[in-house]
């Protein structure tokens, strides 16, 4: 037999679930609007992949989540889209969101459906990928995507896998219904997580006052290593943490959760859903749903549709409009009331209670605390209640995150047995919601710090460039003006130099002069000469003077022509100047060679 550990506190609130489980479960049916939520899971909302007008067909995607955590949306039948719009949802305070309305058709037509008949043949990130893509998250309620809790970090060996089916909250029987009615289905899914987890041990825990249940499960799991165990009835031992517990008597440590001690729990509706992924390639479209109260004359379970209004539910449960006093969707303990019923049934959409005002009469008015302790001991988490009612009243949310208030999965149970009628629960959701809230603002502080830090970092490191780049500027530009100055300094060999330059440039002069004037007197003698010895010629030119002048305008060249180069390199403010000076000593270089072959013309016409 197996050993079971109990867990701190809990209570026994009536059960109230023999009303919803004398009938089968029954199919809901095609209602003829269907509102899809984008949001119906823990993490991003999905993002549409239709558009209004388009035709969609049974389980096709209509919406995904492309980034971060999330699951995708699918068609529940085959219609048209009609809108894309912000319309209400299942949230407390009747809060909008982005919502696909999809008219059916009434042809349910399919998409192309591909089962696997062997998933040990595939690999494991494929099978996980396909549950992805189904779109499956948690039926339990809390709507976490079934495929990231399938992949635990590699340092935590799941050693024990639980089905849970102990729905332990009063009214709700979804789960008790399908493992009467679909135990087969359940194996099915609990098989391929095994595989995926490979754990050394499986168990489905079921309350023991479900025997219907429980011999269906153990009648489908005979022949198997799954055990199926029986705990005890007390609220609320289907809460993970508690029934992790009561299975290996070991404790979710503080901020952990149970992979953290080798445990994964899922819910048995998500093992069907899950099997169906695999063997029938059908998404998740439909879940369970127990509507009843007595305000409705057929209560029980349904197959229903997701998107499927609340309203149609009520009305083919046989809703008595007199009788309703309120909505509640959920269990009587965690649920929260609907404002109205023109809200859809989403992936953790469990129970609808329809109750009149006996059945779940308005809470007395708060009294003040009398200091007597019970709420402590119904905890099963084993907090202070009556110091976090303080805190959070005060709003000293520091301290009563302190005394560990994230660890309250607000199961109702202090509030349950407070006599003064103190809504303890919903102070801490209060303190919960501002912590959260104060969390994200300093969030977006701390990053508008460090974008602000990163941007005064890139100014500086900009400004500390330009300043380099204008002191470089600064020296290159002292350096090309300290060469001008001294170029401009002339050595005495270079004031030699010069007058050298100038007598040659007189004596081309006077030899041009001679030229003219001996041409001229040539000119006035008679045409005939008497034959004897040659006339002297006029002054040989200094062809020697001309050749060093060449050479040294052309070493004057080369020196401005390398300083030109070298302003250009250090980007010096001196570069125009330079290249008129170079362009002034290139004709430089030009005239005295120009000079220089005249002479050398003069002395071969002379010989």
């Amino acid at each position: 037999m197996t050993k079971l550990w109990d867990f701190h506190g809990g209570i026994h609130p009536p059960e109230n679930k023999q009303q919803s489980t004398s009938r089968p479960i029954r199919n809901a049916g095609i209602p003829e609007l269907l509102v899809l939520p984008l949001q119906q899971h823990i993490g991003q909302p999905a993002e549409t992949c239709v558009t209004v007008g388009d035709r969609v067909l049974k389980g096709q995607p209509i919406a995904d989540v492309r980034d971060g955590l999330g699951v995708p949306v699918h068609a529940p039948t085959s219609g048209t889209v009609e809108s894309i719009a912000r319309l209400p949802v299942p949230h407390p305070s009747g809060m909008d969101d982005w919502c696909i309305t999809l008219r059916p058709d009434g042809k349910d037509e399919w998409i192309d459906r591909q089962p696997i008949t062997d998933y040990r043949q595939q690999d494991r990130q494929d099978i996980l990928a396909v549950i992805r893509n189904a779109g499956i998250a948690g039926l339990g309620g809390a709507g976490f995507p079934t495929d990231i809790k399938l992949r635990p970090p590699k340092d935590r060996k799941v050693s024990t896998l639980i089905l849970n089916g102990a729905e332990c909250e009063p009214y709700i029987t979804a789960d008790d219904m399908t493992m009467r009615e679909r135990a087969t289905e359940i194996l099915d899914g609990l098989k391929v997580m095994a595989w995926i987890l490979r754990p050394e041990r499986c168990v489905i825990a079921i309350e023991d006052n479900k025997p219907e249940a429980l011999a269906a499960m153990q009648t489908a799991a005979a022949g198997t290593q799954t055990e199926v165990v029986a705990i005890p009835t007390k609220y609320p031992s289907g809460g993970e943490k508690q029934l992790v517990q009561i299975l290996t008597g070991l404790e979710v440590p503080h901020g952990g959760i149970p992979a953290d001690i080798g445990v994964m729990c899922q819910n048995v509706g998500t093992a069907v859903a899950v099997g169906r992924a695999i063997f029938r390639g059908e998404p998740l479209i439909s879940r369970v749903v127990t509507i009843t109260g007595e305000a409705v004359t057929g209560p029980g379970n349904f197959d229903t549709l997701l998107g499927t209004p609340v309203d149609y539910l009520l009305t083919a449960a046989g809703l008595q409009p007199d009788r309703l006093d309120r909505l509640v969707l959920g269990g009587p303990m965690m649920g929260y009331t609907l404002p109205s019923p023109d809200v859809p049934v989403v992936k953790t959409s469990n129970c609808i209670i329809a109750a009149s005002v006996s059945e779940l009469p308005a809470p007395p008015p708060e009294q003040p605390c009398i200091r007597c302790g019970m709420c402590a001991d119904a905890c099963p988490m084993e907090l202070l209640p009556q110091q976090l009612l303080w805190h959070s009243r005060a709003s000293e949310f520091e301290k009563a995150e302190h005394l560990n208030l994230f660890d309250c999965i607000e199961c109702g149970a202090c509030s349950y047995v407070c006599p003064s009628s103190i809504p303890l629960v919903q102070y801490y959701r209060f303190a919960k919601g501002e912590i959260r809230i104060q969390r994200a603002e300093q969030l977006k502080a701390d990053r508008a710090r460090e974008r602000f830090e990163a941007r005064q970092a890139r100014l500086e490191r900009e400004q500390e460039e330009k300043e380099a780049r204008r002191k470089e500027r600064a020296r290159a530009a002292a350096e090309a003006q300290a060469r001008k100055k001294a170029e401009a300094v002339e050595t005495p060999a270079q004031a030699g130099e010069a007058d050298a330059d100038r007598a040659a440039k007189a004596a081309l002069v006077q030899q041009a002069l001679a030229r003219k004037k001996a041409k001229a007197a040539q000119d006035s003698v008679a045409p005939v000469e008497p034959a004897g010895p040659a006339r002297p010629a006029a002054e040989a030119p200094d062809i020697e003077a001309l050749e060093k002048q060449l050479e040294q305008a052309r070493g004057k060249l080369d020196t401005m022509q390398s300083m030109l180069d070298d302003a250009r390199a250090a980007g010096a403010d001196n570069v125009e100047k330079l290249e008129r000076a170079v362009a002034k000593n290139h004709d430089r270089v030009q005239r005295a060679g120009q000079a220089l072959e005249e002479a050398r013309k003069s002395l071969q016409a002379a010989d």
